[in-house]
C-alpha cells in the first residue's frame, strides 16, 4: 500500500544518503511484513491508496480515504438489512403452519451459506469487492467480514458492523407490527419496504466498490513480488484453525438466531405472556445484543480476545440457565436482555481472532468460508429446534441453547494463544496448533509432578 507525500520524501532523501545495500534495516522488514496485511485484504482500491493506511501497522482505516468511508457505510447498510429480515415476523399465523413446517424457512438459506462460503474466495479473485456487491445477499456477510477484520481497531469496526445488524433485528418488528397494527397492511407489505432498501444497498454498493474489481485484488496478492501460488479455498480447509472457527461461528450464529426466532414462542406458550409483550421481549433481546456489540467491542480488544470471549461465553451460560429455571416473566426479560448483551461481541471477535492467527494470505478465503459456513447456523440450528419442539414442545429451545454454548466454549478454549493479551500473536509466530495451549498445559503440569 502506497504512503503518503511526506513519507515518500523522507524515504527518497535517505535513499539517497544510504549506501546501496541487499540487507534490509528492521524497521524495513517490520513495514515490509506489516505491509504484506493490508496487501492481502480483500479488493483493496488502487485509488486513494496512499491515503487508506496510517502507520498503525499498514492496516486499512475505515476513514483512510472517502472510498473506505463510504464502503465502510455500505457495509454497515448491507448488515442493517440483514438484520431486518432476520427478524420479520407474521408468516406462521397468516399461514397457519405449525412448528416444523416453518422451520424449513430457517434450512433453506443453508444453501445459499455454503454456496458464499465456497465461492467467496474466487469470486474476490475473478471480480473484486465489486463482485460481492454485485452479487449482494449470496456472499456479503462473509466478503465483508474478511475486509473489515484486517482493518485497525478491527474489534471496534466489527461490533459496529455486527451492531448495525443487531440494529435492524431491534426496529424491525416495531415497523412490522406498526404496519400492521397502526396502518392495517398485511403483514407481508414489510416486504416492499425490504425490497427497496435492499435496492438502495445495490446500487450504493455498486458506486462505493466499482474501483475494487478483480484485476486490483490480484495485484495486491502479487504485490511483495514473491510470485507466490494462490491460495484457494482447498488451502485454507486444510487448516484445522478454519474449520474450528467455522464451526464455532455455526453454533453462535445457531443460539443468537434461535432465540431471536423463538423467543416470542417460548413467552407466549411457556411464560403465559401478552402477545405485545411477547413482541417486545424479542425486541430487547436485539437490543441487548446491539449495545453488547457496540460496548463490548471497544473492551475485548484491550483485554484480549481469548480471556474475554471465554468471559463472555460463561456469563451467557449462566444467564441462559436462569431465563430456562426461573418461570418469571419480568426475570425471564432481564435474563434475555442480559444475554444478547454478552452474545453480541462474539461473532466479530472470532472473526479478528481469526485475523491474528491465519497467515495474512489465507485471510480472505478462511474468513469468507468460516463466515459463510457459520452463518449456515442461521438454517439448520433454528430448523432442528422448529423440528424438534413439534413433538416435544417450544420449551425444548433452552437445553438446546445451553448445549450449543457450551459445545462453543470449548471450541474457544482449543483456540491457540492463551489467555494473555498479545497471545494470539504470539501463537501465530510460534505456530502454535490447535489445542496448543492443553498440551502446554499438560506439560506444566507434568513437569511440576516431577519436581514434587
Amino acid at each position: 500500500m502506497g504512503s503518503s507525500l511526506p513519507e515518500k520524501r523522507a524515504s527518497l532523501a535517505a535513499s539517497r544518503s544510504a549506501p546501496a545495500s541487499h540487507d534490509s534495516p528492521v524497521a524495513d522488514l517490520e513495514k515490509a511484513e506489516a505491509g504484506k496485511v493490508t496487501q492481502t485484504a480483500m479488493g483493496e482500491s488502487l485509488l486513494d491508496a496512499g491515503h487508506e493506511t496510517s502507520s498503525s501497522g499498514g492496516l486499512e482505516r475505515w476513514n483512510g480515504s472517502r472510498n473506505n468511508t463510504a464502503r465502510f457505510l455500505v457495509v454497515n447498510l448491507a448488515l442493517f438489512i440483514m438484520g431486518m429480515n432476520d427478524a420479520c415476523i407474521g408468516i406462521e399465523p397468516y399461514y397457519n403452519v405449525n412448528y416444523t413446517q416453518v422451520s424449513t424457512l430457517f434450512a433453506v438459506p443453508f444453501v445459499g451459506y455454503v454456496a458464499a462460503a465456497l465461492s467467496n474466495n474466487w469470486i474476490h479473485y475473478k471480480f473484486g469487492q465489486r463482485g460481492v456487491a454485485f452479487i449482494g445477499p449470496i456472499c456479503r456477510d462473509s466478503g465483508y467480514n474478511a475486509w473489515v477484520g484486517n482493518m485497525h481497531q478491527a474489534n471496534e469496526l466489527l461490533g459496529l458492523v455486527h451492531g448495525a445488524y443487531g440494529l435492524g433485528a431491534t426496529i424491525s418488528p416495531l415497523i412490522a407490527s406498526a404496519m400492521v397494527t397502526k396502518g392495517h397492511l398485511q403483514w407481508y407489505t414489510f416486504y416492499y419496504v425490504m425490497i427497496g432498501m435492499v435496492c438502495c444497498e445495490f446500487v450504493a454498493g455498486m458506486m462505493a466498490f466499482a474501483p475494487h474489481d478483480g484485476a486490483s485484488y490480484r495485484k495486491k496478492l502479487a504485490y511483495d513480488g514473491e510470485g507466490k501460488e494462490r491460495i484457494t479455498t482447498r488451502h485454507v480447509l486444510k487448516q484445522p484453525l478454519t474449520w474450528v472457527v467455522a464451526v464455532f461461528l455455526l453454533g453462535y450464529v445457531g443460539v443468537e438466531v434461535s432465540l431471536g426466532g423463538w423467543i416470542p414462542t417460548i413467552m407466549i406458550k411457556v411464560r403465559h405472556a401478552e402477545p405485545f409483550l411477547a413482541g417486545l421481549s424479542v425486541t430487547m433481546f436485539w437490543l441487548g445484543l446491539t449495545l453488547g456489540r457496540v460496548i463490548l467491542g471497544f473492551v475485548t480488544g484491550r483485554i484480549g480476545e481469548k480471556l474475554a470471549i471465554t468471559v463472555y461465553i460463561l456469563l451467557s451460560v449462566a444467564l441462559q440457565l436462569l431465563y430456562w429455571l426461573v418461570p418469571n416473566f419480568a426475570a425471564s426479560l432481564v435474563f434475555i436482555i442480559l444475554l444478547g448483551f454478552f452474545l453480541g461481541p462474539l461473532f466479530p471477535a472470532a472473526i479478528v481472532t481469526a485475523t491474528k492467527l491465519l497467515p495474512t494470505e489465507y485471510h480472505v478465503s478462511a474468513i469468507g468460508f468460516a463466515g459463510g459456513f457459520g452463518g449456515g447456523g442461521a438454517a439448520i440450528i433454528p430448523f432442528g429446534v422448529g423440528a424438534i419442539a413439534q413433538s416435544k414442545g417450544v420449551s425444548v429451545l433452552q437445553p438446546i441453547v445451553l448445549a450449543f454454548l457450551i459445545f462453543d466454549l470449548v471450541g474457544w478454549l482449543v483456540m491457540p494463544g492463551g489467555f494473555k493479551r498479545g497471545g494470539l500473536e504470539r501463537a501465530r509466530e510460534e505456530k502454535t496448533p490447535v489445542g496448543g495451549d492443553f498440551v502446554k498445559a499438560g506439560k506444566w503440569v507434568a513437569a511440576k509432578a516431577r519436581r514434587d
